[in-house]
């Protein structure tokens, strides 16, 4: 299992980016988390096998139709997330 801790910037909130990244956990089978901050960035977490969190890592620099990714930035590991991907508020 591999476990990555990220945040998205740009134009990612207020485009369906939370919905299209939820959506695209539930495809590759990740567990983990994401939800909007304050500073304008979605921040997630994700755990599952490494080609699919690599994969899951490879879209969000895309995004949704409407987002304009400006980075990825790579955080500290958080602990392994169990269970199905969840939007938090």
């Amino acid at each position: 299992m591999k476990t990555k801790h990220f945040s998205i910037t740009g134009l990612v909130q207020g485009v369906g980016y939370r919905a299209w990244l939820y959506k695209k956990a539930g495809m590759l089978g990740v567990s983990g988390w994401c939800k909007n901050n304050e500073d304008g960035s979605v921040e997630a977490v994700v755990t599952g096998e490494p080609e699919k969190v690599d994969a899951l890592l490879m879209a969000v620099q895309q995004g949704p139709v409407g987002a304009q990714v400006e980075a990825v930035t790579l955080l500290a590991d958080a602990p392994d997330e169990k269970g199905s991907f969840r939007i938090e508020y």
